[in-house]
């Protein structure tokens, strides 16, 4: 298994409570919502709601608004996961390497028989073939195995558990 730092996102600072779980799912309901919106829905304080919101962006805990995006819409319905064996030694400018490939959009450090789990995006399948090339040329990346997303059954989503925590 890898041991290295996370280069791309960072790990949340803090653990969300009750009333963070709140804010997140107001925000899932109604992603426009203004602070002043959320502190009447929620019955919270504006500067509580403000505040919270705030934290959680320098936390990390908020991902990016273009996460939100659909590969689809942005020109790459294909979607595939490829596990990559890598040269663990030099793992860290092997993952420099990897997330310059545009199409790629996550990789995992992974235990089992590979080192990463790396999401891409891609036009159509000789696109893939293409992307799959250019990993395979980064350096460390001694093989991979893909596996392409045939349809999406359960989208990414994080409300489920979120609702857990009120």
């Amino acid at each position: 298994m890898l041991n290295i730092h996370p280069t791309t996102a960072k790990e949340p600072l803090t653990v969300l409570d009750r009333t963070d779980a709140r804010i997140l799912l107001a925000l899932d309901d109604d992603p426009q919502a203004t602070v002043v919106a959320l502190a009447e829905r929620l019955t919270l304080a504006r500067n509580t709601v403000q505040a919270r919101i705030r934290r959680m962006e320098a936390d990390g805990v908020l991902a990016p608004v273009s996460v939100r995006a659909r590969h689809a819409a942005a020109g790459y319905p294909v979607l595939a996961f490829l596990t990559l064996a890598i040269d663990q030694a030099d793992a860290e400018r092997t993952l420099a390497d990897i997330a310059e490939v545009p199409e790629v959009c996550e990789a995992h450090a992974i235990t089992g028989d590979g080192d990463l789990l790396v999401r891409v995006i891609a036009r159509d399948t000789p696109d893939l073939h293409r992307i799959t090339l250019e990993l395979l040329r980064c350096h460390g990346v001694a093989r991979s195995s893909t596996a392409i997303s045939m349809v999406e059954s359960i989208p990414f989503r994080m409300a489920p558990a979120l609702r857990r925590r009120l």
